[in-house]
């Protein structure tokens, strides 16, 4: 396999290359990335060195994400219209209206609404809620100060937890508000149902529990806390196997490798391997937008590799340098031409190839790509220093470096990172599966109009990003 490893970052490559002896466009004008300046959201996460036993989101760790990836930013002083407003943006980006089947016509109408016209500020979001049924009175009393306890009765129902909340029997809701520590003559009916709910099911954490014995108006901080538990029901919030300081992490990472195969996707593998026959590519990556982190981008770093002996040490090496992160596994199948020169290719079930028309290979390995999103961008702009003293191979002499450490690894950021030079990614997509390219920001254009030769009513994108020196290096046809 020494042949495999020695060629799959070819795979990546969209620039005209004879892998054999690795003739690459020698000039190139090197864009250099302006450095990242941390905002205040951005330093929203604990830095603290040690590494918690279990990590729970914070109201400041929700608040930038959804800020980051909604634009909520709540005030200070919350009203109820306030907390509707940003329910509707979460369920409005992923999520329609209640089917046919859940609702009558007269619910999915515009409700006339007692106290909100067309003009209010929240009179669509209302609408939304309403037509999701999650509100039902005709009166909103969007000026009102948010309460806790309002901001839980409409969580419940916008996490998806409705027809659950309404299974509770007597014995069981009271079971649960004895849990949060109040009366269960305190809240009653149907509200004492939905609040049970939000117990049992963690919507509401115990970090809230005082705020709700207290009752009163919601904090912005119970607030955001309650928004990303919503968005954490639905799946939209952050798509992991967990953080690098998760005791079980390890398990984790051996059980998602294990359970990835080669990435089929035939449809669109038959255009991406037609434009490596036509040499408008030397290679690919096929990934699966499923399997997507939804990570926040100033946070965010993709590290590929096709070793997991090496992915598991590199998160040692991180917690070894007190960097603790979030962690999504992706699968990744790899293809390159493999030269009849080299001899015959010998496939297992991570390596299968097929012979084209002029003697030569279509290989396809089974490889990886790790997302980070760190605590913040000064960890982030670590990882380069981190990688290049421990995981970079510099000589054949491989000591002093984590296991299968490559002569140019790769890991690349959706903004931009201090002395990261500038790539653009080539991408075709068919429904969840995309294929990916990565070339030189001058021949990005040839590559995209190639794909659209090959399929006119493909999803076909370009876009530019940053990657470390060292690939950089390598599309620049140096070998080491």
């Amino acid at each position: 396999m020494k042949k495999i490893t020695q060629f799959t970052l070819a795979a990546l490559l969209a620039a005209p290359v004879t892998i054999g002896s690795l003739s690459l466009p020698a000039s190139v004008s090197a864009a250099s990335a302006s450095p990242v300046v941390p905002s205040a959201s951005q330093t929203a996460k604990a830095t603290t060195s040690q590494t918690p036993s279990i990590y729970t989101e914070s109201a400041a760790g929700y608040a930038q994400f959804l800020q980051a990836k909604y634009g909520i930013q709540l005030p200070q002083q919350l009203t109820k219209g306030d907390f509707i407003q940003a329910i509707a943006a979460i369920i409005e980006t992923n999520q329609a209206a209640v089917s046919t089947e859940e609702a009558s016509d007269s619910q999915t109408q515009a409700p006339a609404f007692t106290d909100l016209s067309s003009g209010d500020s929240s009179y669509d979001a209302a609408i939304t809620l309403h037509n999701n049924g999650i509100l039902s009175s005709k009166e909103v009393r969007a000026d009102d100060t948010l309460s806790t306890y309002a901001a839980v009765f409409i969580a419940v129902k916008a996490a998806g937890f409705k027809e659950l909340a309404y299974t509770y029997p007597e014995e069981k809701t009271k079971q649960a508000l004895t849990k949060l520590g109040i009366s269960p003559n305190r809240v009653q009916g149907q509200a004492a149902q939905e609040l049970a709910t939000a117990i049992d099911t963690g919507l509401v954490p115990e970090s809230l529990y005082p705020a709700l014995r207290k009752g009163g108006a919601a904090s912005t901080d119970f607030a955001n806390i309650l928004l990303g538990r919503v968005l954490t029901s639905q799946g939209k919030y952050k798509h992991e196997i967990g953080r690098s300081g998760d005791a079980d992490i390890y398990s984790k990472l051996y059980a998602a490798y294990r359970t990835a195969d080669l990435i089929e996707a035939p449809e669109l593998r038959e255009i991406v391997d037609q434009a490596l026959r036509n040499d408008l590519v030397t290679g690919y990556n096929l990934k699966d937008s499923r399997f997507d982190s939804n990570f926040i981008d100033e946070l965010t770093l993709t590290y590929g590799h096709d070793d997991i002996k090496h992915a598991v040490q590199l998160i040692g090496l991180l917690r070894s340098e007190d960097i603790d992160a979030d962690v999504q596994f992706q699968p990744k199948t790899s293809a390159f031409i493999y030269l009849k020169e080299w001899g015959e290719p010998k496939e297992t079930p991570d390596y299968k190839v097929t012979q084209i028309e002029n003697g030569n290979y279509i290989a396809y390995a089974k490889e990886y790509d790790i997302q980070f999103e760190f605590n913040n961008t000064a960890d982030k702009a670590r990882f380069n220093d981190i990688i290049l003293k421990y995981a970079k191979k510099n000589s054949d002499d491989a000591s002093a470096l984590i296991y299968a450490s490559w002569w140019q690894p790769l890991y690349y950021s959706p903004t931009a990172v201090q002395d990261y030079p500038v790539i653009s990614n080539n991408k075709i997509a068919l429904g969840n599966y995309y294929a990916q390219s990565f070339s030189l920001k001058e021949n990005a254009k040839g590559i995209q109009e190639g794909f659209r030769k090959l399929a006119p009513d493909a999803d076909i994108t370009s876009y530019n990003f940053w990657v470390d020196q060292p690939f950089f290096n390598y599309l620049n046809g140096e070998s080491e």
